[in-house]
């Protein structure tokens, strides 16, 4: 897989895919640009070399046709101020308009196009729209690691139509990351698994437990493996039809000598929205009219004496209802003993990292990746259709 120090980007017209979905408040600003910031390495190096770079994005859901509210010209603007250079907006993605526009960039000039799924043929992968975007330019580069697990057209289509094509920045340190944490790490492994349902990450568990050697799991995910092992869970979140699942991964971490850790104590109350009956229990005692919706301190502690003696932990998904005090509690003690360790600390997950950066240490943990589906993916060891097409180039 190339990247961009490996191509001569001079005088070259660049199509550079970038993942510019971000949040937005109710008055129309940005609220979370990490996902910007994150590529204006790659960005600033193409423009630098002189090139004529070509962005290219989705946001949001348009269900395949032009949405006013899902226009990239908000993006464009706030990428503009960052840069301190006019970033125009394509009128498309593709067409006439958007090849002249295109080809009349100078070297060092930008354009951002439109939003790339307002046209359907984009998630279809459709090879002729694959075509079209691919004729604005002679070097694709990929920089969008959220969606690499996607065989899009701007993603994998694309690839078929340049010969030359190579990863951007924050791509290759996904990647970088993501195989010092998991395929090649310093050990002792821990890895952390939070979330709800065990169901939407069977495979992940099941990967989990060639590579890790502790796994820490809580969130609701966890009341399934402890109704499993005969504990009360009130009315807990519980996936019923998994427990057996549940028990043979827990027989199957013990032959592989993976140690599982369970909560020990959780935070319960009758609801979510409820804060006036929280209590701390032991997990033997879970009333029968409560939800289990953190992770206890004894619990906390117990995970921190696993983590204290590893060199590297993967984190992926909350320990709690983390949006909702005081449910955060677990999620946040994670977080700040992680940016403790003397290890390499990979976050992985949209949960996961918005938890890191709501308990402020985002920048004291390792890497925090931008990828949600994707990392999560990548850690049941799916090859990514989007990092396979950038490998495949050209061959």
């Amino acid at each position: 897989m190339k990247t961009l120090d490996d191509v001569d980007l001079k005088g070259k017209r660049v199509f550079m895919r970038v993942d510019f979905n971000v949040p937005f408040d109710k008055d129309g600003r940005i609220t979370d640009d990490l996902r910007i910031r994150a590529v204006l390495p790659s960005i600033r190096k193409v423009l630098d070399s002189g090139a004529k770079l070509v962005l290219a994005s989705h946001l949001g859901r348009p269900k395949g046709k032009p949405a006013p509210e899902f226009s990239l010209k908000p993006v464009a603007d706030y990428l503009s101020n960052l840069l301190s250079l006019p970033v125009p907006l394509a009128p498309d993605c593709i067409g006439p308009e958007v090849e002249k526009v295109a080809s009349s960039l100078p070297e060092g000039g930008i354009l951002m196009l439109e939003n790339l799924r307002f046209h359907p043929e984009e998630e279809k992968n459709d090879s002729e729209f694959s075509s079209k975007l691919a004729s604005l330019s002679d070097v694709y580069v990929n920089d969008a690691f959220a969606v690499s697990h996607r065989a899009h057209a701007s993603v994998e289509g694309i690839t078929h139509f340049i010969s030359l094509c190579a990863a951007g920045y924050q791509l290759q340190k996904e990647v970088e990351y993501f195989h010092k944490g998991l395929e090649n790490p310093q050990r002792p492994l821990a890895v952390i698994i939070g979330g709800a349902k065990i169901s939407t990450k069977i495979a992940l568990l099941e990967h989990l437990l060639e590579k890790a050697d502790f796994l820490l799991i809580g969130g609701a995910m966890a009341n399934t493996f402890l109704k499993a092992q005969g504990k009360p869970v009130g009315k807990s979140l519980v996936e019923d039809d998994y427990l057996g699942t549940a028990a043979k991964l827990i027989e199957a971490a013990n032959k592989r000598g993976v140690k599982i850790f369970l909560p020990v104590d959780v935070v319960v109350s009758v609801s979510a929205d409820s804060c006036g009956d929280v209590r701390q229990v032991s997990i033997d005692k879970v009333p029968d009219d409560t939800q289990i919706l953190d992770i206890g301190s004894q619990t906390i502690q117990v995970f921190e004496s696993v983590l204290k003696n590893c060199k590297t932990v993967v984190w992926n998904g909350p320990m709690g209802v983390f949006e909702k005090p005081p449910f955060y509690m677990g999620t946040f003690a994670v977080a700040e003993f992680l940016a403790t360790l003397d290890a390499l600390t990979v976050v992985g997950g949209g949960d996961s990292a918005a938890a890191v950066k709501k308990a402020g240490m985002e920048d004291k943990v390792s890497y925090v990746s931008t990828g949600g589906g994707a990392f999560l993916e990548m850690m049941e060891g799916i090859k990514l259709p989007g990092i396979v097409a950038l490998e495949n180039c050209g061959k």
